[in-house]
């Protein structure tokens, strides 16, 4: 579903974007479309990776091994 946003911006701005929608043969409303589905998706990604990273902290790695000494002996004085 599809919905209006009114947003103000400065007429310079305006028409500089549309110069730049222009060369690249789309819509300033498009342009600004396509950008703001970038940053939502850029956002989207890394908060799915982040939650990835911390899955993989969260459950450790195992290196193998055994440990055959006790932190008491390790520290001795």
């Amino acid at each position: 579903m599809k919905q209006n946003v009114t947003i103000k911006l400065d007429k310079d701005l305006i028409k500089r974007g549309r110069v730049i929608a222009s060369k690249r043969e789309t819509s300033l409303n498009r342009l600004l479309s396509d950008f703001l589905r970038q940053i939502v998706e850029e956002e989207d990604f890394y908060e799915q990776c982040k939650r990835k990273a911390f899955n993989i902290l969260n459950k450790g790695y195992s290196f193998g091994g055994k440990i055959t000494y006790t932190r008491d002996e390790l520290h001795e004085r």
